[in-house]
């Protein structure tokens, strides 16, 4: 039997397969497809998933494979500054193609032991008290004592399990694909400039090889986004919307997206979970998507090793959903007022202006960005000192820095007092004496994940924490 099967080898399924090997959990990934798509949906990084990668001593194979940029138009393609004091230490957005994210993830869990299997599809499940059978379409049963659908917006797993999906249909539909061109590269920036002053929903990004990322309005909706557009069709809405179709051919993929939003029911049924798309699907407004779900892995991974490994609190794993629940439910939020602001509309052009105007106010600018980042989080621990829920920006230490301390995705102490123990936690949760640690807090105690757990300097009172966390001393 298998610990873990995860359904999916996309950057959640592959991130929660790295965080499941880190705490020696037996890790077997499934997908469907026979071989990573090169369909780049998602092009970048936000500042908490650069500060995961970076938590986990991987951050330095991103930026070899990326290019870093300002933090501005991602609020509705809104240009302004980057905000000034952005509680991160990474201030800025990673620029990397998703196809790339899943290469260094993919990459990462092999090396931690994780097995992947490719061409396999899940078409039936069954779990008892035991565990879970998978079935394949092959007619292959694994057993696992947990599963976790990580397998897309159009989830096998979430539709096995029966829980409901609710939410907003599309009401538009965008066309999205990679091609060649043979219109003159300045003939084309002065036709995209002239569409986006009324068409927002339009774009024409060079790739380099010769090939352009083309993003242009459909004629109306489809009964079924899963069928990829023709090259025709985006021949004919070009046409339609920028008045040529600047000589598009050879297209490497081409696709569809609606701007509906739906959430899960319930992230997690008995011994299956969903993480992911397969939990909250929205339109690509900010930039969120991969990173949403990169955070729900992150969030899961140690809650799930602690239950195959028998510390688990009681009500640890129903935690992922409590705090992962109202995360996305903010993001499928801000999507949808950006989708109402990129809208050709008189009224959506008015509110765009007004908008902008209050993002001349540093505090609006900041506010808006920490939502698109993720860096505003905040779990609800109870009524504490402010600290506690948020995940803890990377500062100085004795000797270098407190992401350098996390790599083991183990528990952490940060104990500027040295008169705490976690003496009964210590194969669970590192302590570190640091006098001069930059934490405005006599100490915290900071989950796998990076949130603050609790704050004081009483022994007393971190004895009544730690086995909220890390169940019961040794």
């Amino acid at each position: 039997m298998v610990d873990v099967i995860i359904a999916g080898a996309g950057p959640t399924g592959l991130m929660l397969a790295c965080e499941l090997r880190l705490q020696d959990v037996d890790v077997l990934v499934l997908d469907r497809e026979p071989e990573p798509t090169l369909q780049v949906r998602a092009l970048g990084l936000h500042a908490r998933s650069i500060e995961v990668m970076d938590q986990r001593g991987i951050l330095d194979r991103f930026l070899a494979n990326g290019q870093t940029h300002p933090l501005n138009g991602f609020f509705a393609g809104i240009m302004k500054p980057a905000p000034s004091t952005l509680d991160t230490a990474h201030g800025y957005v990673l620029g990397i193609p998703q196809t790339v994210t899943e290469r260094l993830l993919s990459d990462r869990a092999g090396e931690l032991g994780a097995r992947i299997r490719r061409g396999c599809e899940v078409v039936g499940l069954r779990q008892d008290d035991a565990g879970v059978t998978v079935e394949l379409a092959d007619g292959e049963h694994l057993r696992a004592r947990h599963l976790v659908g990580c397998d897309g917006g159009r989830s096998t797993v979430r539709r096995l399990l029966g829980v409901g999906f609710p939410g907003e249909p599309s009401t538009v539909e965008t066309l999205l694909g990679e091609m060649a061109m043979t219109a003159d590269p300045a003939a084309v920036a002065e036709v995209v400039e002239k569409v986006r002053r009324t068409q927002l929903l339009f774009g024409v990004m060079p790739l380099g090889d010769g090939l352009h990322r083309v993003l242009v309005p459909a004629a109306g909706l489809t009964d079924d986004r899963a069928t990829p557009p023709t090259l025709e069709e985006f021949r004919q809405q070009l046409t339609a919307v920028a008045g040529t179709d600047f000589g598009v051919h050879s297209p490497r993929w081409l696709s569809r997206f609606g701007d509906a939003t739906r959430q899960t029911e319930r992230y997690r049924v008995g011994r299956v979970l969903l993480a992911g798309d397969a939990a909250h699907i929205h339109p690509p407004t900010g930039g969120q998507g991969l990173n949403l779900g990169v955070q729900d892995a992150f969030n899961l991974g140690w809650k799930l090793a602690a239950e195959i490994h028998g510390w688990a609190p009681a009500d640890l794993l129903d935690s992922y959903e409590r705090e992962r629940q109202p995360v996305a439910a903010a993001v499928l939020s801000n999507t949808r007022a950006q989708m109402a602001l990129l809208a050709p509309t008189p009224g959506a052009r008015a509110l765009r202006e007004l908008l902008s105007a209050l993002m001349e106010f540093d505090e609006v600018n900041r506010w808006l960005i920490e939502k698109i980042t993720a860096i505003d989080i905040r779990y609800d621990f109870g009524g504490e000192h402010e600290l506690v829920g948020r995940r803890l920006r990377d500062v100085r230490l004795d000797g270098g820095r407190l992401f350098e301390r996390t790599h083991d995705g183990r528990g952490l102490l940060i104990d500027r007092t040295g008169d705490l123990s976690v003496s009964g936690w210590a194969d669970r949760v590192d302590h570190v004496v640091d006098a001069h640690a930059e934490i405005d807090v006599p100490a915290a105690l900071l989950r796998p994940d990076g949130h603050v757990a609790w704050v004081g300097d009483q022994q007393r009172d971190l004895l009544d924490h730690l086995p909220r966390w890390f169940g019961d001393a040794a």
